[in-house]
């Protein structure tokens, strides 16, 4: 042990090594991503990087994977467990100190951080899952009302109705039997058409 490393662990940080792994495309953009990612990390004066390794990019069915192995000194368990759901590593190892004992403060504290961070995360999902829903309801709005335009006074085939609205048949189907069974259009062989 080296006597940075004993000065860390005497302040109450924790030496550990992890892995982020980002995936995507183009790889440019990705690599780049996760750089900044590092960046960002390295700007945490929580966190005290001594080493870092950026393997190279693969391509797998068309999206690009690469990852980052970091290792520093993260001060204490609330800052290590904080950046687990900030940063989501993929694999965490701490190399020292090999047995810790914590304090039911400490404990408490690291509890307390976590469900704050939890809370915040469900708000967040929540919020996404509220606007994914009103632009759902909006989205389904605007192609009934262009379906309705494209068969005002004629009648079209699924394969019309796919070119000039620009969705796959498959993907237009289901949408269009449902209108179909709520009585909005009529269907007659191949041909949709209004009430």
């Amino acid at each position: 042990m080296d006597n940075q490393e004993q000065a860390y662990l005497d302040l109450g940080y924790l030496h550990a090594r992890v892995i982020i792994e980002m995936v995507g495309k183009p790889k440019e953009h990705v690599e780049e991503t996760l750089k900044k990612y590092v960046a960002l990390i390295e700007k945490d004066e929580k966190i005290k990087l001594v080493r870092k390794y950026f393997a190279e990019s693969r391509e797998i069915e068309g999206m690009f994977s690469t990852f980052v192995e970091l290792e520093g000194y993260f001060k204490g368990i609330s800052t290590l467990v904080g950046f687990c759901f900030d940063y989501m590593p993929s694999s965490i190892e701490i190399l020292a100190p090999v047995t810790m004992a914590f304090t039911n403060q400490v404990t408490s504290n690291m509890l307390n951080d976590l469900q704050a961070k939890l809370h915040t995360m469900d708000m967040m999902l929540k919020k996404l899952n509220n606007e994914n829903e009103f632009l759902r309801k909006n989205i389904d709005l605007l192609l009934k009302n262009y379906i309705t335009i494209l068969l005002h006074n004629r009648r079209l085939s699924l394969e019309q109705l796919s070119t000039l609205i620009g969705i796959p048949k498959e993907g237009l189907i289901g949408y269009l039997d449902t209108l179909v069974q709520q009585e909005k259009i009529k269907k007659d062989g191949n041909d949709y058409f209004l009430q």
